[in-house]
């Protein structure tokens, strides 16, 4: 099985958990890492921007992303939100098999 991690930013805490929330609870991920404030500048619309946002660190596995994908864009609050999956090379065989575990889509999901 392949593992990845995905990255997508968020405007705020609230946001944060609740997109962390519904992408674990529909099983599209094994854990999401809420990370911030963090600060993020940025081009949008020929303006530079200076913002605080909230990161989201999702572990899952390459077959889900683009189910997960498709959850983060029809959930954000963004027009278009970051959405970068980084394959993870190697890790603990307790964690990788965690991750697949949990990603397990099961009719109680």
């Amino acid at each position: 099985m392949e593992y990845i991690q995905v990255l997508t930013t968020v405007s705020s805490a609230d946001e944060g958990a609740t997109l962390a929330r519904s992408i674990t609870s529909q099983r599209l991920a094994a854990g999401v890492q809420i990370i911030g404030p963090i600060q993020s500048l940025y081009w949008w619309r020929g303006s530079l921007r200076d913002e605080q946002e909230w990161q989201l660190v999702i572990k899952t596995t390459r077959a889900l992303l683009d189910a997960l994908e498709n959850h983060i864009k029809a959930n954000h609050s963004y027009e278009i939100p970051e959405i970068i999956a980084t394959e993870i090379a190697t890790g603990s065989d307790d964690y990788l098999s965690w991750i697949s575990a949990e990603t397990q889509r099961t009719d109680a999901s």
